[in-house]
């Protein structure tokens, strides 16, 4: 059985107060506050089903003195009774797209798939970006919601901690859908890549080539999933095959090339220090792991200035498919980020029409070998 949301019980039981004439033409409603009392939810959730009844013209809200029942709102509301959307007639229904960051090495195709998606499903979609902030990750969602969106697909800022505002909206239902990273323990669906595996089978592919002493570098969001994933899958490879797992070969304090609002230059020079001063502390490292392209990329900068390129190596997430370069020099994980963009409205659309689906989708990935140690 379809789940009915809160918002659209609200809404509904609201609808059959009009059409019975509980609430007859130019009644006063209860307002957000007396209706959040009363179903015991915030009023975010309230004030949105005042809103589809405003949109839906069978209600007027004035500010300061609440909503009122509109003349024609019985009309309306036996010729609407059966749509629950919270768009009118003939107009596109609104979603909300917030992403920690997106650029060329990750995420533009994400954006690409959302939209295209959008299209076919009459979405229409608002973008906003939160660079690493939870301020603005909630900042965003409030405006969101003030808007009247029907649903958020949310890549939430990496950290350890949980935004309250997506943990209610959680516990009130409203249809969100994470992508890229997910919310341990919390009942929200994620489209995302299966990193645990893909990490796997990068380490195989580091291992296959003889490297034995491998550091993994990575920024300090280690509970974010996708990252927690990455560095399981990079331990468990090292304890399968009997290979050291020393402490002291992780690099995980790295803050450059973090998603921010400004630009921090003095954070990749304190990165590039420290990851200088690894290499010349373990020489016998000849594998370099690293969660993101961005320092994955660094770490190659850095060896080549040493002179030591040749005899290490770097593997990374992300970065040009082999569709765009037929000559790869590293190895590397590909995501199917337009899938992942795709799903995730799909996936939106079925929580808005109260529908279950699967707690995650992992989508398809690719690791492409890197050909400048294999013609060594």
């Amino acid at each position: 059985m379809e789940k009915e949301l809160l918002y659209q019980k609200i809404y509904n039981d609201l609808l059959q107060g009009i059409r019975s004439q509980k609430y007859p033409p130019g009644s006063r409603l209860p307002s957000e506050k007396e209706l959040a009392e009363q179903y015991g939810v915030s009023r975010i959730t309230s004030k949105k089903a005042l809103e589809m009844l405003a949109d839906r013209n069978l209600i007027t809200r004035r500010p300061g003195k609440g909503s009122y029942v509109l003349e024609n709102a019985r009309a309306e509301g036996e010729k609407n009774a059966g749509s629950l959307s919270g768009a009118p007639e003939g107009r596109g229904r609104l979603i909300g797209v917030v992403l920690d960051c997106f650029g060329a090495a990750y995420g533009s195709d994400i954006v690409n798939g959302i939209e295209r998606e959008c299209r076919k499903q009459n979405f229409h979609m608002i973008l906003k970006c939160t660079y690493g902030n939870m301020t603005e990750e909630s900042k965003a969602i409030e405006e969101l919601i003030a808007l009247g969106v029907e649903g958020i697909i949310l890549m939430c800022v990496q950290g350890e901690t949980y935004n309250a505002d997506v943990l209610r909206l959680s516990v009130e239902q409203f249809p969100i859908v994470m992508i890229d990273r997910e919310l341990t323990g919390l009942p929200i669906p994620c489209v995302c890549t299966d990193n645990y595996q893909a990490s796997r089978d990068l380490m195989a592919l580091l291992i296959e080539r003889g490297h034995r002493d491998i550091c993994f570098l990575s920024h300090p969001s280690m509970q974010t999933s996708s990252v927690a994933a990455r560095f399981s899958g990079y331990l468990d490879s090292l304890l399968e095959h009997g290979l050291r797992t020393n402490e002291d070969m992780w690099l995980r304090n790295l803050h450059a090339f973090l998603p921010r609002m400004g630009e921090d230059e003095g954070e990749e020079r304190m990165d590039i220090k420290a990851v200088k001063s690894f290499i010349r502390k373990y020489p016998h490292v000849t594998g370099f792991f690293a969660v993101c392209v961005e320092l994955g990329i660094m770490v190659y900068k850095i060896l080549r200035e040493m002179g030591q390129d040749k005899e290490k190596e770097v593997v990374f997430f992300d970065g040009i498919d082999e569709a765009c370069d037929s000559n790869p020099v590293f190895s590397h994980v590909v995501q199917d980020e337009y899938l992942m963009g795709t799903m995730a409205v799909k996936y939106l659309k079925k929580r808005i029409e109260g529908k279950e689906v699967p707690k995650r989708y992992n989508v398809p990935y690719k690791v492409i070998r890197g050909e400048r140690q294999e013609q060594e």
